[in-house]
């Protein structure tokens, strides 16, 4: 395939000039702060779903499945083809290759296994991208392999590697003091950080379990007022009830959750209500 013949061609390149910067939370002022804010909607597409015609006027990024949880390349020219249509950035959502369990259980790897899954997965979406003259703007890491590298030293290695031999434009979508965020910084790579929409979190910010009922948040009203104060407030309320500092640039909405459209529709019309610009 020709994608996989390109994939260390691409993987080689490197840009430089960019200044790299930890990723700044434009949204988060105080209650008090008239100033316009701005914040990046992104969501998981590509995952065979097939409602990314309908999600995509409402967000401003996109992470693009890349073969190892789900999808496939004409999956990922259908996909680009949308974002581009409507200006959204397009990002890579690699994962444990994992098809089976939809990449939401961890697997054991060598570093040495997850590098090269991880080169060959967003390298495809990079030479689709290069087809149509378009630029990679961000990885985020996909499942139970996001879930590691906010934790893990090893596996935050790996992605931090691979998203910095892609170049300084590149940045990474990562969780508020995980450890893949303090290693990407270090090395240089730009990130932004990334709380969820549509999921609860646990007082040490970790995401509560899906297995769990009160995991997701359903109601679009309820999504809005979650979102808006970690906006206007950079606090998160938990589920035992404390407020936990957040920070977060961008914001993940679940492709696959119930009501997808209606909350996505609800929360961008909240957000410019109140003076918070999608960019």
């Amino acid at each position: 395939m020709k994608c996989r013949e390109e994939s260390r061609r691409v993987l080689c390149r490197n840009s430089s000039g960019i200044p790299p910067f930890e990723g700044h939370l434009n949204s988060c002022f105080g209650k008090n702060d008239k100033m316009n804010r701005s914040i990046d909607i992104n969501c998981d597409l590509g995952e065979g779903v097939g409602n990314e015609a309908q999600l995509m006027p409402y967000l401003s990024s996109c992470n693009i499945a890349c073969g190892g949880h789900a999808g496939d390349e004409a999956i990922m020219e259908m996909v680009v083809d949308l974002a581009a249509m409507h200006h959204v950035k397009i990002g890579a959502h690699p994962s444990f290759p994992d098809r089976e369990n939809f990449g939401r259980q961890i697997m054991n790897m060598s570093s040495e296994a997850l590098r090269a899954t991880l080169i060959e997965q967003v390298a495809i979406l990079v030479v689709v991208l290069e087809k149509k003259n378009l630029q990679l703007h961000h990885i985020k890491p996909h499942g139970a392999l996001y879930n590691v590298a906010a934790i893990d030293k090893d596996v935050a290695i790996v992605i931090v590697e691979v998203a910095k031999s892609l170049g300084q434009h590149v940045k990474l979508y990562v969780p508020y003091q995980s450890v893949i965020s303090k290693i990407a910084l270090q090395e240089g790579v730009r990130i932004k950080y990334e709380a969820f929409a549509d999921r609860n979190y646990n007082q040490d910010l970790t995401l509560v379990s899906r297995r769990k009922e009160n995991a997701l948040i359903r109601n679009s009203e309820d999504v809005f007022n979650h979102v808006y104060k970690m906006i206007s407030e950079g606090k998160v309320i938990t589920t035992d009830g404390v407020e936990e500092v957040i920070k977060a640039d961008t914001f993940c909405v679940h492709g696959d959750g119930e009501n997808v459209v209606e909350n996505l529709k609800y929360l961008n019309q909240k957000l410019r209500d109140n003076n918070v610009e999608i960019l």
